[in-house]
């Protein structure tokens, strides 16, 4: 038996692998030993460093922290796809509540708008001449937030493709934290702006838990919620429930051009109010990361509720999380319909970093599609294969452990005969929960 680790880029995970894998007597190597070198190989790397046809070659012998095909869940064009043809066949889904309405398009030059208004994107272009709603652009294949814009017009779509194309074209043009090279980025989607979401102030409560800001003084931060997820075999799916919240790092407003902005430039919006992605915020270390837990008993800043002085719960904090783990375990019954685009393994398991939003309902009516009230209901952004987990800071470090050791006790040690540490019962390990237990027959007749 052996443990292939190789995280040359990450070496955070590296070492989080590495502890995880500890308290068991198999010897970790740094490269690839032959096919039958061992009886049992474990492959917890980097997808580019597993060897994926050995995986699909020996699923008795081999067990890979990665499945080799899951674009339908990890691109966000595929994943717009998959959702939309999942919805068109299940009407009653919780996922119509759940998914921001999305449109994806692929364009190399800006000029190429003019033929989609006509054809893929003849609603969305009805949607921007009829209102004043905003739409937020986001690349397929990036992630920490490079490429998103906003905008609320024909012509500032227009115009941030152009901004795009001419990044591309001059190397020493002076670019943005979020600028990238449309040339290389062909795949774009095209999200409804949520425009209500749920504000809290994460200073408004020391890390202690003691008040330290009083109300007069709070600022609602927009944030999104980054919840960690396990997929095992073909196909369990465990959701981690220390669930972190990353914030803004100023205070939310609708969506505006900036102050030195001109009318020639439809496209430049301040987006500082509006990305809470902690890779942007370096300068900032980790003080805008909080798990959700330690949110409760703050006040909702969004609304009407902020004059009312309504409190956020532990019971809302459940509720929050009882969704997340619906709204993925459906997606991923999405995914298994499309199997040219996810073909979950017996023999792999992957760690996913879900990034949700949490919209807050002004107006609620009743229950939301899951039966839990309507007030608060997230919304699926994007899932991210490899996630970065560095980013959740050294303060909430311990977490990171016990999420590596909780994957370990669900996915790698049955595959070494050790499953016997969890109860004859069936239960998982504190702080997993299992949001989906469901057979896929695969082509090799498992």
């Amino acid at each position: 038996m052996a443990a292939f680790v190789s995280w040359p880029s990450a070496p955070l995970t590296e070492s989080l692998v590495k502890r995880a894998l500890s308290n068991l007597p198999v010897p970790i190597v740094t490269s690839l030993p032959g096919a039958h070198e061992y009886s049992k190989l474990l492959q917890w790397s980097t997808y580019d460093a597993i060897d994926h046809d050995l995986t699909n070659r020996s699923p008795d012998h081999v067990l890979s922290s990665s499945y080799t095909i899951r674009k339908a869940l990890i691109r966000k064009h595929y994943l717009a796809r998959c959702i939309h043809s999942y919805l068109t066949k299940h009407l009653d889904t919780c996922l119509k509540d759940a998914v921001p309405r999305t449109w994806d398009l692929e364009i190399s030059y800006a000029d190429e708008l003019d033929e989609m208004w006509s054809d893929q994107l003849w609603d969305l272009g009805n949607e921007l001449d009829s209102s004043s709603q905003w739409w937020i652009l986001k690349p397929g294949m990036a992630d920490r937030g490079m490429g998103i814009r906003l905008f609320n017009s024909k012509d500032s779509l227009y115009q941030i493709f152009e901004d795009f194309e001419e990044d591309s074209e001059d190397e020493d043009h002076p670019t943005t934290d979020t600028s990238i090279v449309i040339s290389q980025l062909r795949h774009f989607v095209v999200q409804e702006y949520i425009p209500c979401p749920l504000l809290l102030d994460p200073n408004e409560k020391s890390l202690s838990g003691s008040i330290i800001q009083t109300f007069e003084k709070l600022q609602g931060h927009k944030f999104h919620l980054r919840a960690y997820f396990v997929a095992s075999g073909a196909l369990k799916l465990f959701m981690y429930d220390r669930v972190l919240a990353l914030f803004a790092a100023v205070p939310y407003v609708n969506p505006t051009k900036r102050e030195d902005s001109n009318d020639d430039a439809p496209g430049n919006i301040d987006l500082t109010p509006h990305l809470t992605n902690s890779s942007l915020q370096f300068d900032r270390g980790d003080e805008d990361v909080r798990l959700l837990d330690e949110l409760s008993g703050c006040h909702i800043l969004s609304g009407d509720d902020r004059g009312s002085r309504v409190l956020f719960t532990p019971e809302d904090i459940e509720d929050l999380k009882v969704q997340m783990g619906a709204v993925l375990a459906e997606t991923f019954k999405a995914a298994v319909e499309m199997p040219i685009y996810f073909q979950p393994l017996p023999n792999a398991f992957e760690l996913y970093g879900v990034d949700f939003l949490v919209s807050h309902n002004m107006a609620p009516s009743g229950f939301n599609s899951l039966g839990n009230s309507a007030d608060f209901q997230v919304k699926l952004l994007e899932i991210n294969s490899e996630p970065a987990i560095e980013l959740t800071g050294r303060r909430l470090h311990d977490i990171l452990e016990d999420l590596f050791v909780a994957i370990e006790q669900v996915a790698v040690l049955p595959f070494f005969g050790q499953e016997d540490i969890l109860n004859a019962e069936g239960l998982v390990p504190r702080h997993l929960r299992k949001c989906l237990d469901t057979k896929v027959r695969g082509f090799g007749g498992w």
